[in-house]
């Protein structure tokens, strides 16, 4: 894959080789990625290197020294949202939410990418009991206003706000998520698509055909069901193994016309308690995968 210039970008995401806390510096971890083969790395904002406050001269920095490896930064992601919600129910902490993720935009424009990862807002966070469940309808309610007050820094900076289809007991099928994104009437508003996250209820393929154009990034993961549905140990670290199928989910996505990156976000909650990132043998298994999975020499 390595110095490819291909229509959909082979990138992999930056905690499987940096970490969650961005200890590693992001110039490192992307020569890493481009050794490995991919031809781009999304980088994660929230914490380290990358933590609020970076300033723009220091993301230039990394824009021109990936530009000068041939690597492309397409994408932005961040793990922020699952404390900082854009739907909670005090106003204080969805004020701090947008805030968050108006500098969030800043720093994709600095960076070059094009779209950042939003995770909406939450009914739940399963895996943390410390917050708030909130209705449903209130959640789109709050989600929806909190979305509205970024769209003209959006559209100033010309950064998509990728919506993601993640575990957060909202948008739970593309009819809804369609419906989420069609009522900005704008753009800039569209779907971070994640390819494993709902094999737990359904077919990866049935939302590419729903969401379409509307798709403006796509993460590549597996997942595998047990016992009918499954939990977070679904996720394995091995592209190839689980229920995703892949031929089908790339058919879909060349029939409506996607051509933005493809980048692996490989968090192998299969391990539990051994799951240790960065994680460099599962890097370069990945970058292996995704070669077969695009059928790319």
């Amino acid at each position: 894959m390595a110095k490819a210039q291909t229509a959909n970008t082979a990138q992999i995401n930056y905690w499987t080789i940096g970490g969650f806390e961005g200890n590693k510096p992001p110039i490192q971890a992307i020569q890493e990625a481009r050794a490995m083969g991919f031809e781009g790395m999304e980088l994660a904002f929230g914490a380290g290197h990358l933590a609020p406050g970076v300033s723009q001269a220091a993301c230039e920095k990394i824009r021109a020294a990936a530009q000068d490896m041939g690597m492309k930064l397409e994408t932005l992601s961040s793990g922020n949202y699952w404390g900082l919600s854009l739907s909670h129910p005090k106003a204080e902490v969805r004020d701090k939410a947008v805030a968050f993720t108006k500098e969030y935009m800043q720093v994709a424009k600095w960076l070059g990418a094009k779209t950042v990862l939003v995770v909406p807002g939450a009914v739940c966070v399963p895996w943390d009991p410390s917050q708030p469940v909130v209705p449903y309808a209130q959640v789109w309610k709050l989600s929806t206003a909190s979305i509205r007050k970024l769209l003209p820094t959006a559209s100033k900076l010309g950064i998509n706000i990728g919506i993601e289809n993640v575990w957060n007991w909202f948008l739970t099928d593309p009819m809804a998520f369609k419906a989420f994104i069609d009522q900005f009437k704008n753009p800039r508003v569209g779907a971070f698509f994640d390819v494993g996250n709902y094999v737990i209820m359904s077919r990866s393929e049935d939302w590419i055909e729903i969401l379409g154009r509307r798709i403006k990034a796509v993460h590549f993961k597996n997942f595998q069901r047990t016992d009918g549905a499954g939990g977070i140990h679904g996720f394995g670290d091995d592209l190839m193994v689980g229920d995703v199928n892949w031929p089908a989910v790339l058919t879909a996505l060349k029939k409506v016309k996607y051509t933005g990156p493809f980048t692996a976000e490989m968090i192998p909650f299969s391990r539990g308690d051994k799951m240790v990132l960065p994680d460099m043998d599962l890097a370069r298994s990945t970058a292996g995968r995704m070669k077969e999975i695009l059928g790319r020499k």
